[in-house]
């Protein structure tokens, strides 16, 4: 997959990207002109040069339009140890009676997204799961409950969290993409909204092989 060598072109992609992990969980409206933003995930069942057909992960089969300028990414896992201090992070979680977070998953952001949608928010992965976009100030091996994950200290403006992550949850990273990862089959993230009466696909993260986004 070629990869622009400039960081100055990838920024925009990589920010774009990025605002998968940062939307607030309930569907929001940017203005009275503009219809809410939801995501969508689910698998690819159809694609061609104007439309995607996904099947999303409560069965429900759902058309959108695809416009040209449709922007892909891929997203692909990585090692629970790529996770550094310094490291910014997104980590989809529950919350847990001693106030701790659960990590569900860890997006580690290229060093172009670093510090998009900072903070703590609400989430929809799961019911009463949250996300939080952060720096990771220090980590430690997770507590023996826990045994081979890790624990981190996230800080972003105006607070901080303890994440545990289990050594069984997915930690990925991502990257732009092309055309190619959007094959029947593909498992997929979609941004979506109504564009002059039509569900129109505003951005599309994609896995490879069979690979699920995990966020």
């Amino acid at each position: 997959m070629p990869i622009p060598s400039s960081s100055a072109s990838r920024t925009p992609l990589l920010a774009a990207v990025a605002a998968l992990c940062l939307t607030a969980a309930l569907p929001t409206v940017a203005s009275a002109q503009n219809a809410e933003t939801v995501r969508i995930r689910g698998t690819l069942v159809r694609v061609d040069a104007s439309t995607l057909v996904v099947q999303d992960r409560g069965g429900e089969v759902v058309s959108l339009a695809r416009p040209a300028d449709l922007a892909v990414s891929e997203v692909y896992p990585i090692k629970l140890s790529a996770i550094k201090r310094g490291s910014f992070i997104g980590t989809a979680a529950m919350p847990q009676p001693d106030g701790t977070q659960k990590a569900l998953e860890v997006v580690v952001f290229p060093e172009a997204a670093r510090g998009t949608g900072e903070g703590h928010r609400p989430w929809d992965l799961l019911p009463q799961s949250t996300m939080t976009n952060a720096t990771v100030a220090d980590l430690a091996a997770a507590p023996k409950s826990v045994r081979g994950g890790q624990q981190l200290h996230l800080t972003y403006k105006g607070g901080e969290k303890t994440i545990i992550v289990p050594p069984d949850v997915p930690v990925v990273t991502f990257r732009p993409g092309t055309d190619a990862l959007l094959v029947p089959g593909a498992r997929v993230l979609v941004n979506a909204q109504e564009k002059n009466g039509t569900p129109t696909a505003l951005r599309v993260t994609a896995g490879r092989n069979g690979f699920a986004p995990p966020m």
